[in-house]
């Protein structure tokens, strides 16, 4: 054990062999070069069974060949719309393959969702495992595309560069509609990259997939493991939200590298005994996407002194541009800790408290928008601390993250004015870290609209409009299911500020005098 509680490891010779191969240029190269030096080597599992790499290599051709057939070119978009299974990341190896791009879609997105993000993407193919279809769309179960015939060679991989989009992910939009944060294969690997230096990955770690393909965590799971020709081994949808059997899978699964919201840690430490039952065969913990509760941190700091622990940061446009590490001098901390300092060759800054960021990891930019020019403004505020190292202050608009996800309020009321009854609808996130939740005030159809200088008068129930059960049934058919609304409050209008913008502070204020839902 090393003075800093860190298990002892042969860290510079590991550094020196994870960067002794060529650097890649593809994220579709690193399954190629680890099935080339260790095929028979465990790739990916899922709850129904595991390939190796070279298995993974051989079924990536074969899905590339049925694309093609089905009329798939270099630029393309495929949007793979199916539960977490290793089927899945073939097919998403088969997409960048053939030079298209991939459109990852968790499964538990209603249909109308995914016409919404298929109607900005525009894919030529939407590639399913169930049922359901996206109207006007061309879609195919994965179980067919083995059917296809060969279309030409299937090793005829399409070459791409740096610079070239590999993959588009879908996130809450402020205007109402998903919006598409388009990445490049270089700005993937440039994260993958350092990731695996930072956390001495190596062909024998076993690292555990919690978040969505859809959602940027994700991407250090998969690529981080095929990059070291580890395993990765996916926590399917329903099992991500089971406190006992995620710590039996990770224990079980022998895991040795961990990455998940803060939520899904408390949630198995509170309600699965983590803690108690130990970390098993686990060397490293990641977490990212919103504040870890500081008395829930230090709790496993504690009980884990051998464990490393890292706090990452960066919004889906940059992946990861920042980490700091939590280590034992952090229990006497009164304080959240630090989002730390720059990684990965990027340069993050302040202007005027808002964090600023520039390098090889950001985003193209927006599908269907300009590409991006210049650093990327995330949104989020920030000081730093006594040692210069970033501190995240919250939001400098309305986004803001509840159980780990990225949430654009005006998304979800967008959906429920599309309600039959409601009349109009705003949205706000109360409270903060795991205490954060969605509360709806929606003006029905049938309610008088309050006269603009009486502000607003909160109705005696429900009963007045639609109720929240039905307004979360009508939310699962537009939106996933972690942007359900939590409380519906029926009021007859909403308070304005003196320029005439619905006065958000004002409803948040109902909502703390106990206005009922």
């Amino acid at each position: 054990m090393s003075a800093d509680g860190r298990a002892s490891r042969p860290r510079a010779l590991i550094r020196d062999e994870a960067v002794s191969r060529d650097r890649a240029v593809s994220l579709y190269s690193l399954v190629v070069d680890a099935a080339a030096r260790t095929p028979d080597a465990l790739a990916v599992q899922d709850l129904r069974g595991g390939l190796g790499y070279g298995a993974l290599d051989a079924l990536a051709d074969t899905y590339l060949a049925a694309l093609r057939s089905r009329g798939v070119r270099p630029g393309d978009r495929v949007l793979v719309w199916t539960d977490k299974t290793t089927e899945a990341v073939a097919v998403a190896q088969a997409v960048l393959r053939s030079g298209a791009i991939h459109v990852p879609v968790p499964r538990a997105n209603p249909r109308e969702r995914v016409a919404r993000i298929a109607a900005d993407a525009r894919p030529a193919l939407i590639v399913t495992d169930h049922d359901d279809r996206v109207p006007g769309a061309a879609c195919v179960p994965v179980g067919d595309l083995l059917r296809e015939p060969a279309y030409g060679p299937a090793e005829a991989h399409h070459p791409v560069r740096p610079a070239d989009p590999a993959y588009i992910l879908y996130t809450s939009g402020s205007t109402g509609t998903p919006k598409g944060v388009c990445l490049s294969h270089g700005n993937a690997l440039a994260f993958v990259d350092w990731a695996c230096r930072e956390l001495d990955l190596t062909a024998a770690d076993r690292l555990a997939n919690h978040a969505a393909f859809g959602f940027d965590l994700s991407v250090f799971d998969l690529y981080g493991a095929f990059r070291a020709g580890a395993s990765v081994h996916l926590v399917g949808e329903t099992l991500a939200q089971a406190a006992g059997p995620l710590v039996d899978f990770l224990l079980e699964s022998r895991i040795t590298v961990w990455y998940s919201v803060p939520s899904a840690l408390v949630l198995m430490a509170e309600y699965g005994e983590l803690l108690e039952r130990g970390p098993g065969a686990l060397r490293a913990c990641v977490f990212a996407g919103e504040p870890f509760p500081l008395k829930r941190l230090k709790e496993l700091r504690r009980a884990w002194p051998g464990v490393r622990m890292l706090n990452w940061y960066g919004p889906t446009e940059t992946n990861v541009c920042t980490s700091y590490e939590v280590t034992a001098a952090d229990l006497a901390r009164t304080t959240a800790v630090p989002i730390g300092s720059p990684v990965a060759g990027d340069t993050v800054s302040l202007e005027d408290g808002e964090i600023v960021v520039e390098g090889p990891t950001v985003m193209l930019g927006y599908w269907g928008g300009e590409p991006r020019t210049g650093p990327y403004r995330t949104g989020d505020l920030g000081r730093y601390d006594a040692a210069g190292r970033l501190e995240y202050r919250g939001r400098a608009d309305d986004m803001a993250k509840v159980r780990g996800y990225r949430i654009e309020p005006a998304e979800v009321a967008a959906v429920l004015v599309a309600h039959e009854s409601v009349r109009d609808a705003v949205v706000l996130v109360v409270g903060t870290g795991l205490d954060a939740r969605l509360h709806a005030f929606v003006v029905p159809e049938t309610g008088p609209e309050a006269a603009p200088d009486t502000g607003t008068r909160t109705g005696p129930g429900p009963e007045r409009g639609p109720a929240l059960l039905e307004l979360r049934r009508h939310c699962a058919r537009f939106l996933p299911p972690y942007m359900a609304v939590d409380a519906v409050h029926v009021v007859d209008g909403f308070p304005r500020t003196p320029n005439g913008k619905v006065d958000r502070a004002g409803l948040g204020g109902l909502v703390a005098r106990g206005v009922r839902a």
